[in-house]
């Protein structure tokens, strides 16, 4: 194959896994079907089909599409950040700003595969518990390192309190997508706050 037709290839792809993301992520896996997919696209079944095995592989890679913009949007909000309390707050402070964006957009990628692959779909299983170990182990580094500088107390249970961290983001989310109420995200992310300020030995 040429390399204009490689690219070419790599460029649909790109377009239908953009247009099915919001799809999946709020119909989910059973519930999108392959009309959902050409509407969207605007393309026929063969082109869909001759760039994609199959419906399962166009969900995988709309996750993994959705959980890489998520995961590059908070990395941003971190990276801005000078201290290991400031990084953690601004995990709270950047979901405040995009809640309303992503219940729109169908909820919490990771949640709803979550849900829903969970005994139905081993490979994005295994993608959502990778997902959420990721983050985790960007919320413990951020808490060691502080316990290492001296910003977070020595005796904080870095485990747990990365645990409920992510607890509180996906509760919150499925609990305000669920009622339509704001509420529960804003005050989960309240809590949050609270947690890192409370582990912080200056306050």
């Amino acid at each position: 194959m040429k390399k204009t037709d490689t690219n070419k290839a790599e460029r649909t792809r790109q377009f239908i896994i953009e247009k099915a993301a919001p799809i999946f992520n709020k119909k989910g896996i059973a519930g999108t079907s392959l009309s959902d997919l050409t509407q969207a696209t605007g393309l026929t079944k063969g082109s869909i089909y001759g760039n994609f095995k199959d419906k399962d592989e166009v969900a995988v890679c709309v996750f993994q599409y959705n959980v890489d913009n998520l995961t590059a949007y908070l990395t941003r909000a971190i990276d801005k950040e000078n201290t290991c309390i400031a990084k953690l707050l601004a995990i709270p402070k950047a979901y405040r700003k995009l809640y309303k964006t992503m219940i729109a957009y169908g909820g919490c990628p990771i949640l709803n595969t979550a849900a829903e692959a969970d005994d139905t779909h081993q490979v994005l299983c295994r993608l959502t518990v990778e997902a959420i170990e990721t983050m985790k182990k960007t919320i413990f580094t951020l808490i060691e390192t502080g316990k290492q500088s001296g910003e977070i107390h020595p005796d904080t249970d870095t485990h747990k309190i990365a645990e409920v961290i992510i607890c509180l983001i996906e509760g919150g989310s499925l609990l305000s997508k669920t009622t339509g109420k704001n509420t529960y995200m804003l005050n989960s992310l309240a809590q949050i706050e609270a947690l890192v300020q409370s582990a912080a030995l200056t306050k």
